[in-house]
């Protein structure tokens, strides 16, 4: 069975950014990387930190037990706990492709093994927004209709500026924590005068519906079977 790296929050956004590094400068082909935090965090992008409320909302979110991290992919913030796994697939699309819908596919690429993956479980799976989910956008994976894999991207350039390299990320919620998640997004919005509001049940673990002691390595195999077709183009 694939079992994820355990790593810190800190640690996690760390090592998908040593590995977007690595295959800019040519040191890998690509990069996929599956990791569970072993501490839990707030996460979200570093123009929120430019807020009047931030640091305020910070201060608040850490007493409750999520202290605030950044990250360099958009979006808006996201609880990561052990309850969560992460999957970071790094790679360069091949030059005939072009730069038309790279976003796209990229997100493609990222979503579509996951619903393969649930609909091989016997699950309905589907991508596009759900109302009153944190960190919501048109590439969440949804399971039931309800919210189970967030997804953000980060684009570079390669050494030398020869092609464009991504960093396509997915944060999978694998147990149920989404009572105490909602809530402590919810407390940094509200500190922080931001209007959005979450909710429990637009969100889905996996293990809520299914056991899937194999997901994780069917995931890898569907993973690496589709990164190979990329590559041999």
């Amino acid at each position: 069975m694939t079992q994820p790296i355990a790593l810190t929050v800190e640690a996690g956004l760390r090592a998908e950014q040593d590995l977007l590094a690595a295959v800019c400068a040519g040191e890998q082909e690509f990069g996929l990387l599956f990791w569970q935090p072993s501490d839990r965090a707030l996460v979200m992008p570093r123009r929120l930190s430019r807020l009047p409320g931030f640091e305020a909302a910070s201060q608040a979110s850490a007493a409750s037990g999520w202290p605030v991290l950044l990250r360099e992919t958009g979006g808006e913030p996201v609880p990561q706990s052990a309850a969560t796994i992460n999957l970071a697939l790094v790679y360069a699309p091949p030059r005939s492709e072009g730069d038309q819908g790279r976003i796209e596919t990229a997100y493609r690429r990222l979503c579509d093994p996951i619903c393969e993956l649930l609909t091989e479980l016997g699950g309905n799976a589907s991508l596009g927004e759900i109302e009153g989910a944190f960190c919501d956008g048109r590439f969440n994976v949804n399971l039931d209709g309800r919210k189970m894999v967030g997804t953000a991207q980060r684009w570079r350039q390669s050494k030398g500026g020869q092609r464009p390299v991504g960093l396509v990320h997915g944060a999978l919620l694998l147990d149920d924590e989404r009572e105490s998640m909602v809530a402590a997004v919810n407390c940094f919005n509200q500190v922080c005068g931001l209007e959005q509001r979450v909710r429990a049940e637009s969100h889905i673990a996996l293990h809520e519906k299914f056991a899937a002691a194999d997901a994780l390595e069917r995931l890898d195999s569907l993973y690496r079977q589709m990164l190979a077709k990329v590559m041999a183009v």
